[in-house]
């Protein structure tokens, strides 16, 4: 049953992180710059903040595999659909309404995935298993870096859309032939999410976050960052993303050890702060350097995620772990859309670098404000 789970994330992962490397540099090649990732993403978060408190719903009410492999399949037929209408739509419009689609499937096939963990994985640990799952999501960011490049250097847009179809037909495929021993305990067992809610969650939403957000960054700047300060080409955008990846798996490796020596609170700060001071170095680095402090930038991202779904799954029953879920994402996905906002205003008028400097400054702010409530909570006030 897991081994079945963890092909179909891995599977999915390669498809899911290939189509976002794939529209970010075809509008980057076709002369659209940070501000037309900056804008398609948008997007995309709009999407998903609409989205994902109904994914989260809809995870918690109905089969989470049978949801899973609809969204699979939706995802699909979509990436053809795209395949074809680039030959006759502007590169631009085409993404964007993709997009639109692709996210709202992709929110529900992630918030079904994710809440399916607890119940795959049910009776073992859930450091260990969350950490093998996301280890198999990030192997599939890694191949996806490393294909999607390569198509794109080779062969059209269309080609490269069609291809990375099919990983989603074989996700969709792998779950179907899983069986799950219990879902989710329905509607007559579902509780408002609203009363469980305390400044606990809602600090472990900010981390979230402020996590998810400097992703975001990395995703809507990374392609103009190789393009425009470092000179490079669709393989070096590549080597970026392959290095943020294999970051992302060394991150979902340590967790369990890490979390054996240290609170999930601390760590979760320290890895706040060094994720500021990593962005910052990007203002001086150069490469070889850069692919340095991208890898320590996936790992430091990874890391704190899994951190999250961790402590998320032992606070939520099973019943709500979906809206918990659509929750928390909601709030990430809202200080992404400013994030958006902001560098589709800049357009190409800053340096990408200097847009990773700031956000690490916020990022310290955050860290200084979660720090002064942890210590609030524990004096009692």
């Amino acid at each position: 049953m897991f081994v079945g789970f963890l092909a179909s994330t891995l599977s999915a992962s390669v498809g899911r992180n290939g189509y976002y490397i794939a529209c970010a540099w075809i509008l980057v090649d076709a002369g659209h710059g940070s501000a037309g990732v900056a804008t398609m993403l948008a997007v995309v978060s709009i999407v998903e903040l609409v989205s994902s408190p109904v994914a989260g719903l809809a995870s918690d009410r109905l089969d989470r595999r049978w949801l899973n492999i609809a969204a699979d399949l939706g995802r699909f037929a979509l990436m053809f659909a795209t395949a074809c209408a680039m030959f006759h739509l502007d590169a631009f419009v085409t993404i964007c309404l993709s997009a639109a689609v692709f996210a709202f499937c992709d929110r529900v096939a992630l918030t079904a995935s994710q809440s399916m963990i607890p119940i795959v994985v049910r009776g073992s640990d859930l450091a260990t298993s969350n950490s093998t799952v996301f280890f198999a999501m990030q192997s599939g960011c890694l191949g996806a870096a490393l294909l999607a490049s390569s198509l794109l250097a080779r062969h059209s847009p269309p080609l490269t859309f069609a291809v990375l179809a099919v990983f989603f037909f074989t996700s969709a495929a792998s779950l179907s032939l899983t069986r799950l021993n219990s879902g989710p305990e329905g509607p007559s067992g579902a509780r408002s999410l609203a009363v469980n809610i305390d400044r606990r969650l809602v600090g472990l939403f900010a981390v979230y976050a402020l996590l998810y957000a400097s992703a975001v960054l990395v995703s809507v700047m990374g392609s103009s960052f190789v393009f425009e300060e470092q000179r490079g080409t669709a393989a070096d955008f590549g080597y970026l993303e392959a290095a943020w990846s294999a970051g992302s798996l060394i991150g979902a490796i340590v967790l369990a050890g890490v979390t054996r020596v240290t609170s999930a609170h601390t760590l979760r700060l320290v890895l706040l702060g060094s994720t500021a001071f990593a962005l910052m170095a990007l203002t001086v680095a150069r490469s070889p350097w850069t692919l340095m402090i991208f890898a320590v930038l996936g790992f430091l991202y990874n890391l704190g995620r899994v951190s999250v779904e961790v402590t998320l799954q032992s606070r939520a029953s099973d019943n709500v772990l979906g809206r918990a879920k659509g929750a928390m994402h909601s709030l990430a996905v809202g200080l992404g859309l400013v994030i958006f906002g902001v560098a589709a205003a800049l357009g190409d008028n800053i340096l990408p670098s200097t847009i990773f400097f700031g956000f690490g400054v916020l990022l310290i702010i955050g860290v200084s404000a979660l720090s002064i409530d942890i210590v609030q909570r524990k004096n009692g006030t």
